[in-house]
């Protein structure tokens, strides 16, 4: 194995290395590019399953513990705000302490937080260890792709990146049949124990396998206001607009924060560009390729993760399906992301990133519009068209953007490369689950009392219509008082459902539009110019 001492210090070179003088692994083992993928994969694939077995553990959650939709909305939004504010900030951790102990401690701690929403015994403390996970996702996430960053060479890091996004792709199709079994012959408790021994092996192997690899040009300090200037720029900008429903667009509430948000995003860049070890270094911007995949991963992720909040409200509350059975409905989504982000990986290699990119957004702006179309008595087949097309759209995108934003970034600032694409992920999730949520809800609250009248149905009084509002933005009937004439029962299930499925068509088809500008966006994209790491045998 060669190395350049340029670039990796020399205990680090040495794959025995543990510091000490003591006795490790065999060299070969310890600090090998596959073995190093492979490692992570399994620490970023506890944080892929949790997010779709939370995805159909969400009606269970909200019928057990009597939740509203908003507060649903903070079992995601509250994790992704979380990831969201502290991403950046955990990979300038990594880039300063090592990337090998900020993934194990994040390990550690997100199989933690899910054994503690698993014994929570309300809304409130799920919600709380969800944030508790999405701190302790930030650690893990930018220090896994800061590893394969380090330990692999350029003409191989598109291939890594490829099987690291098909891993994604399998945990996250394991996530709704694994999480479909639990919830309907277990408890939705389970959905989070299960990433206990799942943390437990990756821990294991991020022991006895993994090498630190720091370059030499590492930070040395902290940027301790630009982390609290990002910080309130970031929850602030959030907050708005998963409040914006409630409060409304124009309340001087909602602005006020927009305001906060927009002074503390122009201090943090104002500071960044004169202190001596910033933050995130303005510098990378200059990049327009990075800047691209930067925006691409935010739109990508705004349609994906807004869309797929209803999905599952979709199919179960409307489509009568049994959470196992909901979980089966969205293989074909999963399924194309495991088949193609390897393929997505090595076209990338061989042509770019550019033409694999807008290709694979037009596809996704096609299968949101197919989506815009369903209705209660779309069948399986139509379904499984438009969720196998989001994937086959979703993961030339999650390999592509990833590596033009990793592989364009200087290697001392992999760590925080890797929080920028993940936290660009997750602002984007969490802003598509925010504005979409804030579609849904005014639709359905438009719609709802002139299908209602249509439908010949009595007046409510003011309390109950609100209710009904409720329960329509998920897509639930509310149970019927005893005695209620059947045709009024099935009057109002029509009407609810049909309120529902016009807000999930309006907030698909914005989905849509967001993936033909991120098409646009994909044309500024190009392969990464630095060196990705040591040269190893691989």
């Amino acid at each position: 194995m060669s190395s350049q001492t340029s670039t990796i210090p020399q205990d680090a070179q040495d794959p025995g290395h543990q510091g000490g003088g003591g006795a490790g692994p065999r060299a070969g083992l310890r600090g090998h590019p596959w073995l190093t993928l492979v490692t992570v994969a399994f620490g970023v694939a506890m944080v892929a399953l949790d997010g779709t077995i939370v995805a159909i553990a969400n009606p269970a959650i909200q019928k057990d513990l009597g939740a509203s939709l908003a507060d649903v909305q903070w079992i995601t939004n509250g994790y992704l705000l979380a990831l969201a504010v502290s991403l950046i900030t955990a990979g300038k951790l990594g880039d300063r302490f090592g990337h090998r102990q900020t993934f194990l401690i994040g390990v550690v701690g997100f199989a933690a937080a899910s054994g503690a929403i698993g014994l929570a015994g309300s809304v409130g403390l799920v919600i709380f260890f969800r944030v508790l996970q999405g701190i302790f996702g930030a650690l893990l996430m930018p220090a896994a792709l800061g590893l394969l960053r380090a330990s692999f060479p350029a003409e191989r890091l598109n291939a890594a990146i490829g099987i690291w996004g098909a891993v994604i792709g399998a945990s996250t199709a394991a996530g709704p049949i694994i999480g479909g079994l639990l919830v309907e012959h277990v408890n939705w408790e389970s959905v989070f124990f299960i990433n206990i021994p799942v943390g437990a092996f990756a821990l294991i192997m991020g022991l006895v396998l993994l090498l630190d690899r720091r370059a030499e040009q590492a930070p040395r300090s902290f940027d301790v206001l630009g982390i609290v200037l990002l910080s309130v720029a970031m929850f602030c900008l959030v907050w708005a607009i998963i409040k914006a429903p409630e409060w409304h667009w124009g309340d001087p509430k909602t602005l006020g924060f927009l305001g906060i948000s927009l002074l503390a995003f122009i201090g943090f860049g104002f500071w960044e560009s004169r202190v001596a070890e910033p933050l995130l270094p303005l510098s990378m911007f200059r990049s327009v390729p990075l800047t691209a995949g930067t925006v691409l991963m935010v739109l990508m992720a705004f349609g994906f993760m807004g869309g797929l909040f209803f999905v599952t409200f979709f199919l179960q509350n409307v489509g009568g399906l049994s959470p196992v059975d909901s979980g089966l409905r969205l293989l074909p989504l999963t399924g194309t992301m495991i088949v193609a982000s390897p393929i997505a990986g090595g076209v990338i290699t061989k042509v770019g990133p550019r033409i694999p990119l807008v290709a694979a957004m037009v596809i996704t702006a096609v299968a949101m519009f197919g989506l815009s179309t369903l209705n209660a008595d779309s069948g399986a087949g139509i379904s499984s068209v438009w969720f196998a097309l989001l994937g086959l759209g979703l993961a030339p995108v999650m390999v592509g953007a990833t590596e033009v934003i990793v592989g364009n970034a200087p290697l001392e600032h992999a760590g925080v490369a890797g929080g920028l694409q993940q936290a660009a992920m997750q602002v984007g999730g969490s802003l598509g689950t925010a504005v979409l949520g804030a579609v849904m809800a005014s639709r359905v609250g438009d719609e709802l009392p002139q299908k209602w009248a249509e439908a010949k149905l009595p007046p409510l009084p003011a309390e109950q219509e609100t209710g009904l509002k409720k329960a329509a933005e998920v897509g639930m009937a509310p149970p019927a008082p005893s005695g209620t004439p059947e045709r009024i029962v099935e009057a109002t299930r029509h009407v609810v459902h049909d309120s529902f499925i016009s807000g999930m068509s309006l907030a698909f088809i914005c989905a849509g539009i967001v993936a033909v500008v991120a098409a646009g966006v994909a044309v500024f994209t190009s392969r990464g110019k630095n060196d990705a790491g040591p040269s190893v045998h691989i």
